[in-house]
């Protein structure tokens, strides 16, 4: 072979060596980097899907740029929009509210980011301003609930009077556990909710709501809804300084099932607990992953999750990791 088509060869050699190799490079060689925008720090379920996010990362080893939002909206657009400017490779947030997201995720699309919505999910028309949501089905939450207490009242013929602590308005998860409960019970008349107000979420919310629950409706209160453990534990110190025990007088309703609701139940004082699962970290990493690299993702992601009544609360405690 002549020197010139030896040199030919290596380098049509060389070129498909490049085209093997290089066109993966990035989600190979390149470090990843991923824009968290998260919620806040409002419940401990909040904190825990926060720990998990960046352990995941590190065990991923994705670069992670996190930012809280403490529960505003606009904060969260700021941070979106930083990460547009510092051109990470994937941007993923826990929305705060449904609406009001289309001007920047437009950006992100314009400059060609992928973002990923995970826990909570938004209203847009144009789905394609986000790959996939991974989280909980809040609507089948609400629903589980409402078949709990449908259950658990079968023989009473009531009425039951439910007061219902909401989580942040025009929040996802607030918006469908109260949608998945009135489905189940909206043709039982014996069901009625006779107050409902929002605790954001957080204990103190749900304290001063129930102490003004406590204060207008007193004993007519069957049920108190609560929408998460944090808000059912401020719940309950304003029934017991109330002269109201609950899990007997009135029974309690919670979501998310974190170790504080388990703790509530094996004391008696919260019924039944509707779980969440804030441990999405590894789910989120693996689909960043998988967008990175090109891979086609489902729009929807779903969570694992069931219901624990008071009776299995101190079997499961002790494997319970949030």
């Amino acid at each position: 072979m002549s020197p010139s088509r030896r040199t030919a060869l290596g380098a049509i050699l060389s070129s498909a060596l490049l085209l093997a190799v290089g066109a993966p490079a990035h989600a190979q060689d390149k470090q990843i980097t991923l824009g968290f925008a998260q919620v806040g720090a409002e419940s401990a379920w909040r904190t825990a899907n926060t720990i998990s996010v960046k352990s995941a990362a590190k065990d991923a080893g994705i670069n992670l740029k996190f930012s809280d939002a403490q529960q505003k909206q606009e904060n969260q657009i700021r941070a979106i929009r930083s990460y547009i400017a510092q051109k990470v490779d994937v941007i993923a947030f826990s929305p705060v509210v449904e609406s009001g997201w289309e001007p920047v995720l437009n950006e992100a699309k314009a400059a060609k980011i992928p973002v990923i919505l995970t826990d909570r999910n938004i209203d847009v028309q144009d789905k394609s301003l986000y790959v996939t949501m991974i989280g909980s089905d809040f609507l089948e939450e609400g629903r589980r609930a409402g078949h709990w207490l449908e259950d658990h009242y079968k023989n009473d013929p009531g009425p039951i009077n439910i007061a219902e602590l909401q989580g942040t308005v025009g929040s996802a998860p607030a918006n469908d556990r109260h949608a998945g409960l009135m489905e189940v019970i909206k043709n039982d008349p014996k069901f009625k909710i006779i107050a409902s107000q929002s605790g954001d979420f957080t204990l103190a919310g749900g304290k001063q709501v129930m102490e003004a629950f406590a204060k207008t409706y007193g004993k007519q209160i069957n049920v108190v809804y609560a929408h998460n453990d944090d808000m059912a534990l401020g719940a309950i110190q304003a029934m017991e300084e109330a002269g109201i025990q609950p899990g007997k007088d009135v029974s309690v309703v919670s979501f998310d099932a974190t170790k504080g609701g388990f703790e509530a139940m094996i004391a008696g004082k919260i019924n039944v607990d509707v779980e969440c699962s804030p441990l999405l970290g590894p789910q989120l990493m693996a689909a960043v992953k998988d967008v990175v690299a090109g891979k086609q993702l489902p729009k929807r992601i779903v969570t694992n999750e069931t219901v624990f009544p008071m009776s299995v609360a101190a079997q499961i405690l002790p494997q319970r990791k949030y």
